[in-house]
């Protein structure tokens, strides 16, 4: 049974996003920046780990102040990642392509044209719904995974939000990988955000210079199935636009024994996740710790 405070989430969740779909992109663009600004003062414990994380992308030569300013920056970023997640269910088709682009549609298509789908990586990078929807809108709905929510009826209120998107939200469980192999075989995208390992029973990689786990879903997915692979991250633009890199194919032919090449293609995974992360840092909304020494210094 749902405890006080998850209904309370819920009737907030529910309040929140209608109120933002009918409040003008520009008072919401607003909204977000002071949402992004009380954000960062409520979870001030939160900067050490985002410096610890921007540390970890701009290397050694970036200085305290560059720091600062791409942690204020992160928060800001991720109040729009969810004021534009609520308005994108209510934006026309039309605005939706006239704020969208894209690097690497033609090899994608080509890819689906072979009838295997595709599998798409992407990290917490911007906002992979507003893809998600621009990719609907071009015959291509996705099926992705989403993460459980309390009390259930979010959960099912969040599907039904990003099903009118074109996106089908599996629920982790027994089944989801068998049900993402049919989406796959039937010739349909996969797309799953795996820049941090949820489970922790993940694939041991190196990731910004140091050891980690991230999922081993996506290799998989694409060696039983055939599916090439592909990463890619949907970056935040000024003036409520959006543009996505989508990466070319990975090598996903087995190659030995299916551990081994798990472990290579999620390794190959990882490094190209770090040069879609690079070219916008502020961007990425890690607010949990991701290596073993930071779960150590901040949990």
């Amino acid at each position: 049974m749902a405890t006080p405070n998850q209904w309370t989430r819920y009737y907030l969740y529910r309040g929140l996003a209608a109120a933002l779909q009918v409040t003008p992109r520009p008072i919401a663009a607003s909204l977000a920046s002071a949402a992004g600004f009380t954000i960062a003062s409520v979870w001030r414990d939160k900067r050490p780990l985002l410096r610890s994380n921007m540390r970890r992308v701009m290397g050694p030569e970036a200085t305290e102040a560059d720091l600062g300013r791409l942690v204020m920056r992160s928060f800001c970023s991720y109040a729009r990642y969810w004021v534009e997640s609520a308005q994108v269910v209510g934006l026309r088709s039309d605005q939706i392509e006239s704020t969208f682009s894209i690097e690497g549609f033609e090899r994608f298509r080509l890819e689906m044209a072979r009838g295997r789908g595709v599998v798409i990586v992407l990290p917490h990078v911007g906002s992979w719904e507003y893809g998600g929807r621009w990719l609907a809108q071009q015959g291509y709905p996705m099926t992705t995974v989403g993460e459980l929510l309390e009390p259930p009826e979010l959960f099912e209120w969040f599907t039904s939000q990003r099903a009118t998107l074109g996106l089908t939200v599996l629920p982790p469980g027994p089944d989801t990988t068998v049900r993402l192999l049919d989406s796959l075989r039937a010739g349909r995208v996969v797309g799953l955000l795996a820049d941090r390992d949820l489970v922790g029973n993940g694939i041991e990689v190196e990731f910004f210079g140091e050891k980690t786990t991230l999922p081993a879903g996506p290799a998989l997915l694409a060696l039983r199935s055939g599916a090439p692979i592909m990463t890619c991250a949907i970056y935040q633009r000024p003036r409520g636009r959006y543009h996505a890199v989508l990466r070319p194919p990975l090598d996903s032919t087995r190659t030995g024994r299916m551990r081994q090449d798990v472990q290579r293609l999620t390794g190959e995974v990882a490094q190209s996740l770090e040069g879609l992360i690079r070219s916008a840092p502020e961007q990425w909304h890690l607010f949990q710790p991701n290596w073993p020494s930071d779960r150590e210094r901040f949990s």
